[in-house]
């Protein structure tokens, strides 16, 4: 008999900040962002088996994809969930899909993870395991007191805080009016880290072709790790020709929502990839994009929902970073566990996330399909 999803439940989730969210501080955003707002989807089969999947949005949006979300559930009831990609195919030509952009992907987004997460718990296996996994832990940065708002006390201290948890990498926001300033705060959270504590930076795609280039040239000999998206995204002749002149790593791609924007920013010859599973569609299209990664040699460094993309990186062969971020922490009943530098892969299946009782406490709205078990 054919596996079957026989009932799925939409939620939107408003979830309060504790820390600071990767793009609540950006230069370009001039929305403050005092929560994140999560649109769920949990996908039940016709064995009771529940897989759950997410995406996120900034308030002013996310009603709108909560929206794309539901209308698009409704077709999935009755659907085989036993090839994930044709899924995947169905709902990115679905009449309420539009086109290839940021929503669309988003709501693909939160039933291709359900789905994903639904497949690997058929199976019993994390998802990494189910795909065929690399290794156990992924290197893990953080970028908390790292903003250009933060002084040098401020950061040293910051910055030991991280390692003390376990954290092997610090992420440093530039951009000062003086490029020398910015030298010197990265100098300084080298004092109070050591030696063996990876460093990049973040210039958050501020910065003109000329700035961008006077500065990197400068700080390619402090042996970073990366340097952030000094140019917009769309620029990819001048990140072609910064790849060119540095030794340092270029890290872009966390705006980018397609997998043929990640391959014309790859070929530009970009360090660092920066794909975030949400924004690109889900686990299907980050397959795709991972295979071309590694055709090009390319690290990966997604810069946020650490819940979903350790599996990812744990499955991809060159390796790379995840940025630490626990803002979602109390939405699900498990933590990550993160020690010796590293973020290490959950023993349990799929994505090894159940949404906690805050979660619930905190969802705006539900919508419900099918027969699918009640909450309280």
């Amino acid at each position: 008999m054919q596996n079957t999803i026989q009932g799925l439940r939409v939620s939107k989730i408003i979830q309060p900040l504790r820390s600071q969210w990767p793009d609540s501080e950006d230069a370009l955003c001039s929305y403050p962002w005092g929560n994140i707002e999560v649109v769920a989807v949990e996908i039940v089969d016709c064995h009771g088996q529940i897989g759950t999947g997410f995406s996120y949005a900034p308030k002013p949006s996310c009603s709108a994809l909560y929206a794309l979300v539901r209308a698009m559930a409704s077709d999935l009831h009755g659907f085989s969930t036993e090839n994930v990609e044709d899924v995947w195919t169905f709902l990115s030509n679905h009449p309420l899909s539009l086109n290839s952009n940021s929503m669309t992907n988003q709501a693909l987004a939160c039933f291709d993870t359900a789905l994903w997460d639904l497949k690997a718990r058929q199976a019993g296996l994390p998802l990494a395991e189910l795909i065929g996994a690399y290794r156990r832990g992924v290197r893990v940065y953080s970028s908390r007191g790292q903003s250009l708002k933060a002084n040098i006390d401020q950061m040293q201290a910051a910055a030991k805080a991280s390692v003390a948890k376990g954290i092997d990498g610090i992420k440093i926001e530039v951009g000062q009016p003086d490029w020398r300033a910015d030298v010197r705060r990265i100098e300084s959270v080298r004092d109070a880290v050591g030696p063996n504590i990876a460093l990049m930076i973040d210039a958050r795609r501020q910065w003109c072709r000329e700035r961008a280039y006077a500065f990197c040239t400068q700080v390619d000999d402090l042996g970073l790790a990366f340097i952030e998206e000094p140019l917009n995204a769309t620029d990819k002749e001048c990140y072609g020709a910064l790849a060119d002149a540095l030794d340092t790593p270029i890290a872009t791609g966390a705006m980018a929502t397609s997998i043929a924007e990640h391959e014309r920013l790859m070929h530009t010859g970009v360090g660092t990839t920066q794909a975030v599973v949400a924004r690109v569609g889900g686990v299907t299209p980050y397959l795709q994009i991972m295979e071309l990664a590694k055709r090009r040699r390319t690290a990966l460094a997604p810069g946020c929902l650490m819940e979903q993309h350790i599996q990812m990186l744990a499955i991809y062969p060159i390796g790379g970073w995840i940025q630490h971020f626990d803002c979602l922490d109390d939405l699900f009943n498990e933590g990550l566990d993160l020690r010796d530098g590293r973020i290490w892969v959950p023993d349990r299946p799929g994505f090894g996330l159940t949404f906690s009782d805050k979660a619930r406490e905190r969802t705006h709205t539900t919508t419900t399909i099918g027969a699918i078990p009640q909450v309280h």
